[in-house]
């Protein structure tokens, strides 16, 4: 008897002992799954977190990364020097992320030891940039959209976020803007700038300058956005809207000739799909806009005619909006060739002169070089195979069509380079000092299109073209290219061809390099003088989004967002042994994997 109360005495302490324990360890698990989003908030981490003035976004600290190319003037540099040619081959992974499924083009950026990092969905994390541990998190509502075109705008990771003063502020897929504290995470305004139910929305941060946090809106490819996309500034600390300027011409506009008597509110296109850069000197920013829609004369019943302000770069006064020049890189786009990416700001010296250029690529991959300050054209050097273009005149840069590529009809077969996704896309060049060049990611590839019948679908895409990836003309099977071009002269200091597409943006760096990556899960190091590959290492998926590299306490890290995106895909039936398994799904395989040096013996 004894031994059997003693026995059952002893369950019951066990099992109150037990219980005791998984109760401690339920509510440890509780402390801890709040860690994140509230205790770190008051570490010194968050603390040691410095606003950024004006005189700082202008001259940023080198170990920092403030804005999606670094600086304003859109170089993708950094003069960071501890991982250079003679070490690249010793990185090691330091950390890594995995981020919310979905098309990967995020831009991570890093101020004081903190990375904040936008993902798809409109997500939005601070981590420890040193090991990855989440200080906060923000997840943007979700709105219940109408079509599947409008709905894939959220699953985009874009370089959709700016830092400036102590905030965060985003740009979302249902076209608003946000301003959040950058310490904690929380809301600071929140204003709703378009409609999202016809097809507005934004596919790139903001560029915040003297306190106006100035972005621009896309999705002017849906059949309900007439009149067109538009820039606006916002106040930053109010989000206030101060103003608002079109990139399709208005009927006071006296480029309203160029629509061919288009009523306003028929004209559509002009989405601002990048981010634009600043020159603080001559007070001016510059956007890059994208073609007329629907994709063809034909289709969009404008005849032959320039359709201003699309294809252009326009210099922008940021203090009230107005346009003090433009320069139309295609005027009357047939092909979906959109000119909306970065504009590179370079001081050139030639001749004892020392003249303000900017630097851009469209779809078409012609290399523009404009003085920035009066928008005239110095010289243009063409890189992947097109034949859109027939001819440039040497001398003012206008452009003539090749009509032979042209649709006339309904159905016609044309074999029209480069393709629907360019020579270049969003992955944005880096600009090389040392080297006094513009690198450039290519893809040399081309298309069949034809224009085909196509009721317009509130959210959906309204482009009505048809396009079948095929190779260039003796591209000899090798469809990635980087190729670096002298900026005082216009001509190509070397190539690197690879076989899979360049799916991720270019990173120049102090130490001599070129980072990038391609659409066959290899990213790589080149020597910025040669183009020789200095390292390579295949990672999880096909690299994506925008290389960046920091410093923390003396170390410098590499970061390299991995994930899938339309790009490997569209050329996919072109390399199919290159594509990862990743991505034969669009929006698998997005991580961030970040590098070290490893400790100096």
């Amino acid at each position: 008897m004894s031994l059997g109360v003693t026995k059952h005495s002893g369950r019951s302490q066990m099992l109150r002992r037990s219980m005791t324990w998984m109760m401690t360890w339920m509510m440890a698990v509780m402390a801890l799954a709040l860690w994140p989003f509230s205790s770190l908030a008051e570490q010194p981490l968050v603390k040691r977190f410095t606003p950024i003035t004006d005189h700082i976004a202008q001259n940023p600290n080198p170990n920092d990364w403030l804005m999606w190319r670094r600086t304003y003037n859109s170089w993708g540099y950094s003069p960071l020097k501890q991982i250079n040619k003679d070490n690249v081959r010793q990185l090691q992974l330091a950390w890594a992320w995995t981020q919310e499924p979905g098309n990967q083009e995020a831009a991570p950026l890093v101020r004081d030891g903190i990375m904040y990092l936008s993902q798809s969905n409109n997500v939005v994390h601070a981590l420890d940039a040193t090991n990855g541990n989440l200080i906060w998190e923000y997840r943007h509502p979700q709105p219940n959209l109408k079509g599947s075109y409008v709905r894939r705008q959220l699953t985009r990771a874009r370089n959709s976020i700016a830092l400036y003063g102590d905030r965060v502020f985003l740009a979302t897929g249902d076209a608003r803007l946000v301003a959040l504290d950058a310490r904690t995470g929380k809301i600071i305004w929140n204003v709703q700038v378009a409609d999202y139910n016809v097809g507005f929305n934004y596919t790139a941060g903001p560029l915040v300058v003297r306190g106006k946090v100035i972005a621009g809106i896309s999705g002017c490819t849906t059949p309900d956005t007439g009149g067109g996309c538009f820039l606006t500034a916002h106040d930053a600390d109010t989000g206030k809207e101060l103003w608002r300027t079109y990139t399709i011409a208005r009927s006071s506009d006296p480029a309203d000739a160029t629509w061919n008597g288009i009523p306003e509110h028929q004209r559509k296109g002009g989405s601002l799909w990048g981010t634009g850069s600043y020159d603080p000197e001559l007070n001016l920013i510059f956007w890059g806009t994208a073609p007329p829609i629907p994709h063809s004369e034909l289709a969009r019943g404008t005849g032959p005619g320039a359709h201003l302000y699309t294809n252009s770069t326009l210099a922008i006064d940021p203090d009230t909006g107005k346009i003090v020049w433009h320069f139309q890189h295609l005027p009357g786009d047939n092909w979906n060739l959109d000119h909306a990416f970065e504009r590179v700001l370079v001081d050139v010296e030639r001749g004892g002169e020392v003249r303000p250029v900017l630097l851009t690529a469209g779809k078409t991959a012609i290399v523009w070089a404009l003085d920035r300050k009066t928008g005239k054209y110095l010289w243009h050097r063409e890189t992947a195979y097109q034949n859109v273009i027939s001819k440039i005149n040497p001398e003012t840069g206008k452009v003539t069509l090749n009509r032979d590529v042209v649709p006339t009809k309904l159905g016609q077969d044309l074999f029209v380079c480069p393709s629907l996704y360019g020579g270049r896309i969003w992955q944005a060049s880096a600009y090389s000092p040392d080297v006094k060049a513009i690198v450039m990611p290519l893809a040399n590839m081309c298309n069949e299109y034809k224009v085909v019948e196509q009721p317009p679908t509130p959210g959906e895409d309204y482009g009505r073209g048809r396009f079948t990836p095929r190779h260039a003309p003796n591209n000899n099977g090798m469809v990635g290219r980087v190729e670096a071009i002298d900026v005082t002269t216009g001509k190509p200091l070397w190539k690197h061809e690879r076989r899979a597409i360049i799916s991720g943006s270019l990173l120049t760096t102090g130490g001599g390099l070129v980072i990038g990556g391609d659409g066959n899960r290899r990213a790589f190091a080149l020597d910025a003088q040669t183009g020789s590959v200095l390292w390579e290492l295949p990672l999880n998926s096909s690299i994506g989004g925008f290389p960046m590299t920091y410093m923390v306490d003396g170390t410098q890290y590499l970061a390299i967002p991995t994930g899938s995106s339309i790009l490997p895909q569209f050329s996919a039936p072109l390399t199919p042994e290159s594509i990862a398994p990743a991505d034969r799904k669009r929006g698998n395989g997005s991580m961030l994997l970040v590098f070290k040096l490893p400790p100096a013996e």
